[in-house]
C-alpha cells in the first residue's frame, strides 16, 4: 500500500512539472479490452472526476462485445486509444498492425492455473494429458509457451468467460486471472485451500499485462492529446488507489447500467489485485514504462510459439507519451 502511494506521488510530481492543459476540447475515444470491471477503474475514475476534462479532453469510453474486440475498434478508427495485454499488442504488431504501446500500467503477470486438490494434480508435470481450459482471446501464447518449454501436452479446451466448466468437472485445470476468475471460483463455493494454484510468474513467465495502445499515425498526429490522456489516467489510478470504495461503487454502477452481473466483494478484490500488479516491487522500472527486458522476454515467447521472428525493436514498439524522470522503486 505504501509503495503504491509512493509510486503515484512520483507520478503526480512528473505530471505537475510536465503537463499543461490544452485549453480546448479534443475528442478521444477509449476502449478497454473487456467489459466494465475494476480492472479498468482508473479510466472510469479519471472520467468521473473530470481529470480528462481538466486537460481539455472530451473523452468517451466504449466497450467491446462478444463479436467486436478493442483491436477492431482501433483498426476501424472507432477508438483512438485502447488497452491490451502486452502479448496481445505484440501479436497485433507481428500481424502487421502499426500499433504502439504509449504507457504500460501492469508490471507483473496475474495469469495462473488452478486445479482441485481432489483431482490429484499437484504439479505442472501432472498436466500431461489432462483437460486444460483456456480462453482463446489473446493470452494463450504465454500458457502454451510454458507447456511447450516443459514438453507437457495437455488437452487444450477452449472455454467461455465463466468458471462453470471447471466447477462442474468438465475440465481438470483452468487458466484464470488472479484478480478475476480465481476469486469467482472462491465465491462459487470452493475454498482457496481446496485448490492447487500455479502462478505462471513462478515459472519464469512474469509477463506484464495491461498497457495503453494507439496507432502510430495517431501518435504522430496527436501527441499532446495522447499525453494529456495518459497523464489524466495516471491521476485516475491514483485517485482510485486512495478512494477504493468510491472506485468500486463507480465500477458496480457502470456494470449495472451495462446489464452485467456485479458483485462489490469481487470488484473490491479485483481492484486490490490490479493495483498490486501495477507496483514495480523489485523491478527497476519507471512509472508507466515497459521494461526492455519484459519486451524481449515476451517476444522470445511469441517467436518460440509462432516459429517466426518479431519485426520491431523496443524503441519502435514502445513510444512513451509521459517522459521518464529519475525514479527509484520502493521495496
Amino acid at each position: 500500500m505504501l509503495a503504491m502511494k509512493r509510486l503515484y506521488t512520483v507520478l503526480f510530481m512528473i505530471i505537475t512539472c510536465l503537463s499543461q492543459t490544452t485549453g480546448q476540447d479534443n475528442r478521444i475515444v477509449f476502449s478497454p479490452h473487456w467489459l466494465p470491471q475494476a480492472q479498468f477503474a482508473g479510466f472510469y475514475v479519471a472520467l468521473d472526476q473530470g481529470f480528462y476534462a481538466e486537460k481539455g479532453l472530451d473523452v468517451e469510453i466504449i466497450h467491446p462485445s462478444a463479436t467486436v474486440n478493442a483491436l477492431t475498434f482501433l483498426e476501424q478508427g472507432k477508438a483512438d486509444i485502447i488497452s491490451l495485454f502486452l502479448v496481445t499488442g505484440l501479436e497485433a504488431a507481428r500481424n502487421g498492425l502499426d500499433i504502439v504501446n504509449i504507457a504500460q500500467f501492469s508490471q507483473h503477470s496475474a495469469i495462473m492455473f488452478v486445479s482441485k486438490k481432489e483431482s490429484g494434480i499437484e504439479s505442472i508435470e501432472d498436466f500431461q494429458g489432462k483437460k486444460l481450459g483456456i480462453w482463446m482471446s489473446g493470452f494463450q501464447e504465454v500458457p502454451e509457451a510454458l507447456m511447450a518449454e516443459r514438453n507437457i501436452q495437455p488437452q487444450w479446451v477452449p472455454i467461455m468467460s465463466t468458471v462453470n466448466m471447471f466447477l462442474l468437472g468438465g475440465i481438470d485445470i483452468m487458466t484464470v486471472m488472479w484478480y478475476n476468475e480465481y476469486n469467482q471460483i472462491f465465491l462459487s463455493g470452493i475454498n482457496h485451500d481446496e485448490l492447487n494454484s500455479f502462478f505462471l510468474s513462478d515459472y519464469g513467465y512474469n509477463i506484464p499485462e495491461d498497457g495503453m495502445y494507439t496507432l502510430r499515425q495517431n501518435l504522430e498526429e496527436r501527441p499532446e492529446e495522447l499525453r494529456a490522456f495518459a497523464e489524466a489516467t495516471v491521476q485516475g489510478w491514483a485517485y482510485a488507489t486512495a478512494n477504493r470504495e468510491y472506485a468500486v461503487e463507480l465500477v458496480v454502477d457502470l456494470m449495472r447500467k451495462a446489464n452485467i452481473p456485479s458483485n462489490k466483494a469481487h470488484q473490491r478484490w479485483m481492484l486490490g489485485k490490479v493495483l498490486e500488479m501495477q507496483q514495480p516491487r523489485d523491478k527497476e522500472v519507471y512509472p508507466t514504462q515497459l521494461h526492455p527486458d519484459d519486451f524481449r522476454h515476451t517476444i522470445s515467447i511469441i517467436e518460440r510459439v509462432r516459429n517466426t521472428r518479431f519485426p520491431l525493436g523496443y524503441d519502435q514498439f514502445f513510444k512513451p507519451v509521459i517522459p521518464f524522470t529519475e525514479y527509484q522503486p520502493q521495496p
